[in-house]
């Protein structure tokens, strides 16, 4: 039985590995080719980590017993409406698809539960497309579906 992962916040030496994860994860989403994200956007996103002034954080699932990348999670913090305490977004979540049912995501995710925490944050929250059955079945196992379907418009 292989050993859990162990998470931490990414480092800037962690590009050439964190980069095949981002890619996947767009990749699942149908975000690849013509559809895919825009590199100077890729470029951005990646410095956002890095800059101690920026609210976007990423921390990594990383193998113990020989340091691969198995994951990611990206998140931020913001003011809500209905809550004194910032709340927590978990804007992206994705598990290499050879490290899937290791428990990789809930670590990422109970990760970014700690950090929260210890932001003083009241609420971590995410989305996820409908057809994701795999996420949804360990998303109902963490969290509630309140029922909420998102809406989008796009802004040109």
């Amino acid at each position: 039985m292989r050993s859990a992962p162990s998470v931490r916040p990414v480092q800037s030496t962690d590009y050439a590995a964190w980069r095949p994860l981002w890619d996947g994860y767009n990749a699942f989403y149908d975000r690849f080719g013509a559809t895919a994200v825009p590199e100077h956007i890729t470029q951005t996103t990646w410095q956002r980590f890095l800059d101690d002034a920026e609210p976007m954080f990423c921390l990594v699932a990383q193998d113990p017993a020989n340091g691969e990348l198995l994951g990611l999670a990206h998140y931020l913090f913001h003011r809500s409406t209905t809550r004194l305490q910032p709340v927590c977004y978990l804007s992206d979540l994705f598990t290499r698809e050879a490290a899937r049912g290791r428990g990789v995501g809930r670590a990422l995710i109970d990760a970014v539960g700690s950090t929260a925490r210890v932001a003083q944050s009241s609420r971590v929250y995410w989305q996820t497309h409908e057809a994701n059955a795999a996420g949804r079945l360990l998303y109902d196992k963490l969290a509630q579906h309140h029922g909420f379907i998102v809406y989008a418009q796009e802004l040109r």
